[in-house]
């Protein structure tokens, strides 16, 4: 797995983003297609991690090795990108339920033990 740039004016040099789990997106956009409001919406937990601390986690959780090699920044990628989902909560009643990045990082790894093929048949 490459970690694009390791040079960022971060803590540990890499990226810092925000994640959001899969079922509170989707209930995000339920609410946003039961709602009257029009707009567009950020929606993620406002908290952000690392490239680093998320493969750190990652390996806590599955228990397997995971190859990160240093490759250099994509063009145009920022240091850190944290969502502010306060419209969403304010118009929309949005809340994330999964806002703890290990509970996150299980549940795909759960769903991903019991898919290995993913999606396909």
């Amino acid at each position: 797995m490459n970690v694009y740039g390791t040079d960022y004016p971060t803590p540990d040099g890499t990226c810092i983003r925000d994640y959001v789990h899969v079922l509170d997106l989707a209930q995000a956009h339920l609410l946003a297609l039961e709602s009257r409001e029009v707009g567009s919406f950020n929606v993620g937990s406002g908290s952000g991690y690392s490239v680093h601390e998320i493969v750190r986690m990652a390996k806590q959780v599955t228990g397997r090795s995971i190859d990160a090699r240093p490759a250099p920044r994509r063009p145009g990628d920022p240091p850190r990108l944290i969502s502010d989902s306060t419209a969403a909560r304010a118009q929309l009643g949005w809340r994330p339920q999964h806002d703890n990045i290990r509970d996150i990082i299980e549940s795909a790894w759960s769903w991903r033990q019991r898919h290995p093929d993913g999606y396909a048949r």
